[in-house]
């Protein structure tokens, strides 16, 4: 049974939606109380976060999953975007992408990333994954109070 506790509100951001499906299955088996909301790009993902337009209703996040690889404005633009703006920089940011280059994971940290996880090909390793994040950010981790 899932803890008594404020849900944690979780943006997840990825424009693949076999990996948004087997992502929001496997954070369905979280012990905490999520509530998964899913963009397809960095574009999408700041309205979401500016509450703009459709998503004027919003709930800012507790965390963001970000994939690299995207149209119309990819991971690293939105990591930059968010980590720039004041109202916006404090929320965590996990990448979560397939890519492995060296140069993805420098630059993601050095603009801002709180982690870097590369999704494994499988989907016994991508459970275990998507349970590690699951058992870190969701269990361990303190979050700043939402402004």
């Amino acid at each position: 049974m899932k803890e008594d506790l404020k849900r944690i509100e979780v943006l997840l951001v990825e424009d693949d939606p076999q990996d948004v499906e087997i992502t929001k299955e496997l954070m369905e088996l979280s012990k905490v109380r999520l509530n998964v909301n899913v963009v397809g790009n960095g574009a999408e993902a700041l309205s979401y976060l500016r509450k703009e337009n459709e998503f004027a209703n919003s709930m800012r996040p507790d965390l963001i999953l970000l994939d690299l690889n995207m149209p119309k404005m990819n991971g690293r633009e939105f990591l930059h975007e968010i980590k720039k703006d004041d109202s916006l920089c404090m929320i965590p940011v996990v990448i979560l992408t397939t890519s492995k280059a060296d140069e993805d994971i420098v630059k993601t940290y050095k603009l801002g990333a709180s982690c870097y996880v590369t999704k494994p090909v499988g989907l016994d390793q991508f459970q275990k994954v998507v349970q590690a994040v699951d058992n870190f950010w969701f269990t361990v981790v303190k979050y700043p109070p939402k402004s």
